[in-house]
């Protein structure tokens, strides 16, 4: 944990190539230490000299990355530089901050500075401030945010000298990293002793009546529920906070990610989704709400061999398909081979009315045959000794919500309770 800022004066890394972006680094580096911050320098030079005196030096970053800088030099291969830049960044940033070497980072790049300021980033717990001026900072930037917390800056132009553009972004970049670590120094954290006990639950349009309802409940008992939005990014997020240990609990109430991980959708977490609590023991209840859908954007961004599938146009931009009988066995095996990596207290809850609002009686994804498929795979494959209680209502039910609720309350007090089980 990095040192309490009364301590020390604050202090922001700076991150960059000075070989390459010198004058630009040095100029931020000067408004920062105008707003009377220290300033921690991270140099991930390769080609050339650096900055004179770095706090880390391009040998420290390539040596942690796994390659001497001599080597690197002498290969004069890119592609093998910024790999080892990448890995390097993402080892020492991390070790700098939990030294209290500084309190925020910023860096400057374009697509290789951007890919070695994000892995640095990336690597740093959730609320350290963390602002990349990019050249990349628009159209699909989730390789370089993923979960991360992040703040991405255009530079409008690239990040070539000091003009009345790049003038103009840099001071703002640096006022806005300056300002991110002086607004925290008054906020109470994770590790304020009056602070409530954090419990994470995921949702969608389709499953917000059931989590609200939920919340209401955790909220009353004493918890803070943080709620993410089952987008892909979203479930990264989750479980990166899941696993950096922030949680007493999680509602996994919507794991609709997975039939997009399964189906070619475009909001898929990946394999890192439904592991975080198991792998790190945190008491947790699994519902299957939204495994009835797979999310496309568009309709004419539906993949060509699936135009002929139920599909429902969730508003303009989003699409929306009905999961077969043979995909909901394959959820059903996907998520009893993950729950069942559970090493703390683990418990499933299956609504058999229904996995969300459209796949209720009479609804466009009603279909009983798909869900009894997911149900018998999940049972077949699941560990004898994970509890799966199956209630006789929709996922949105108020019955289903509580009974949710009331058990991983329960467990988080240790002392788990059933409503009714069926393996």
């Amino acid at each position: 944990m990095a040192e309490p800022m009364d301590r020390r004066p604050p202090t922001i890394a700076l991150l960059g190539a000075f070989d390459t972006k010198g004058a630009e680094l040095d100029h931020v580096q000067g408004l920062i230490e105008q707003q009377g911050f220290r300033v921690f320098v991270i140099d991930t030079s390769v080609a050339g000299d650096g900055h004179a005196s770095p706090d880390v030096s391009p040998a420290e970053v390539a040596r942690a990355g796994g390659r001497e800088l001599d080597e690197l030099r002498r290969l004069h291969d890119r592609g093998t530089a910024m790999d080892t830049m990448v890995r390097g960044a993402a080892i020492v940033a991390p070790q700098q901050w939990g030294d209290g070497r500084f309190d925020g980072i910023i860096a400057l790049g374009g697509g290789a500075g951007t890919a070695v300021g994000t892995a640095a980033m990336r690597a740093l717990p959730f609320g350290v401030p963390k602002v990349m001026v990019t050249t990349l900072a628009s159209g699909d930037t989730r390789a370089y945010v993923g979960g991360s917390d992040l703040v991405m800056v255009p530079s409008v132009v690239d990040i070539a000298g000091i003009n009345r553009i790049t003038r103009s972004v840099f001071a703002r970049a640096a006022g806005a990293i300056c300002g991110m670590v002086e607004a925290l120094s008054g906020l109470a954290t994770s590790h304020d002793p009056a602070a409530r006990p954090l419990v994470a639950a995921s949702m969608f349009g389709n499953t917000t009546r059931a989590v609200d309802q939920a919340r209401e409940i955790l909220e009353a008992a004493g918890f803070e529920v943080l709620v993410f939005h089952a987008t892909g990014v979203g479930g990264e997020s989750m479980e990166n906070l899941i696993r950096a240990g922030q949680f007493a609990g999680v509602l996994d109430l919507t794991t609709t990610e997975l039939a997009d991980e399964i189906c070619g959708g475009v909001l898929s977490t990946g394999p890192s989704r439904l592991r975080g609590a198991a792998q790190a023991g945190v008491p947790q209840v699994v519902a299957p709400g939204c495994l009835d859908m797979v999310n496309f954007w568009a309709m004419d961004t539906v993949p060509e061999k699936y135009r002929q599938r139920n599909l429902y146009p969730w508003n303009p931009q989003v699409t929306l398909m009905r999961t077969t009988e043979e995909e909901n066995r394959e959820l059903g095996a996907l998520i009893a081979h993950r729950l069942n990596e559970a090493t703390g207290p683990i418990s499933v809850f299956i609504p058999t009315r229904g996995f969300s609002e459209l796949d209720i009686e009479g609804g466009s994804f009603w279909s009983p045959q798909a869900d009894a498929a997911f149900l018998d795979a999940l049972q077949t494959d699941l560990r004898p000794d994970i509890p799966v209680t199956l209630l006789d209502v929709d996922v949105n039910s108020p019955v289903f919500s509580e009974a949710m609720a009331t058990e991983l309350i329960a467990m988080m007090s240790g002392r788990p309770t059933r409503v009714s089980k069926s393996k």
